[in-house]
């Protein structure tokens, strides 16, 4: 018959290393995140920044031609990123359904003015580079007047660099909770074997000997801790890039691929620092100490 004990032991040994990687895989995907945001933290901004608008009002009389060269010059502008023409007629539609109900049968006429929408790249999306295209744009003599929220355009830009040094510096935390966590995590797994450490030691077992299969362990834990991890944050990304397509995706995926490596050699050197850290504490203790 099977030894009763050791087939208990055997069960909470692998319970404790199970136990472990998920935790270590855990706090490596919270990282994880947080490497993410500050990925997609450029391309937030810049999604954000090039749905302001320049408005372009036309005098009543203005011709097609007129508008259709203006959008031409304005295309061909470097700053420009899109522009988008709106007739008196669309104007109309527009108005109607955000009202919820047809302004025009109480008027004889539509009065409101053809209209243009044009957007910005990101750079030059800023109060300097929209009061600039502003000017040239009221050169044209078909315009009547051209609007943008010089307000909200400060707010935005002032809110972006805020939110960039706060999340550079909750990444930098993050970091320092991760390594803590997985760190105590170690040690108290180590910390349930100190008796059996210090009965190597009693054999004649060397440090190095003691130490290799804590060390082989550490690796293989930070290995699959980074795997699960990985996979997890793969899924994220996926479901995250289809369902906001305009918020989160990566142009370069070097930095993608980046990413997940760091998440993966992160997990692998600080198991293997805290368990070289805490096997020597546990070889170094004396006897009495170990009941402590």
């Amino acid at each position: 018959m099977p030894n009763t004990n050791s087939t208990a032991a055997a069960r909470k040994l692998r319970s404790s290393y199970f136990t472990t990687t998920i935790s270590i895989a855990l706090v490596l995907f919270l990282l994880g995140m947080i490497g993410l945001l500050v990925l997609n933290a450029n391309r937030v901004s810049s999604y954000v920044k090039e749905n302001l608008s320049l408005t372009v009002t036309f005098a009543p009389d203005t011709r097609d031609a007129e508008v259709r060269q203006i959008e031409k010059q304005l295309l061909a502008t470097p700053q420009v990123k899109s522009v988008r023409y709106i007739d008196k007629e669309e104007a109309a539609r527009e108005m109607e359904a955000n009202l919820g109900e047809n302004f025009l049968d109480m008027l004889d006429e539509n009065p409101l003015l053809p209209s243009m929408e044009v957007k910005l790249f990101a750079q030059y999306a800023n109060e300097e580079g929209m009061a600039a295209l502003a000017e040239q744009v009221r050169a044209y003599k078909s315009v009547r007047d051209v609007n943008y929220e010089k307000d909200v355009v400060n707010l935005i830009h002032d809110n972006v660099r805020k939110i960039s040094f706060v999340l550079l510096g909750f990444s930098v935390l993050m970091l320092l909770v991760a390594i803590t966590l997985i760190n105590n995590t170690v040690r108290l797994m180590v910390y349930s074997k100190r008796f059996l450490i210090r009965a190597m030691q009693l054999v004649g077992a060397t440090r190095g000997f003691i130490r290799r299969p804590f060390l082989a362990s550490a690796v293989i834990q930070g290995l699959v801790g980074g795997l699960l991890a990985n996979a997890m944050l793969a899924v994220i990304v996926f479901f995250s890039a289809r369902e906001l397509p305009g918020i989160v995706g990566f142009n370069n995926p070097y930095y993608l691929v980046l990413l997940f490596a760091v998440v993966f050699l992160t997990g692998v050197v600080i198991t293997l620092i805290s368990t070289t850290r805490s096997v020597n504490r546990y070889l170094n203790l004396r006897t009495a100490d170990l009941y402590v």
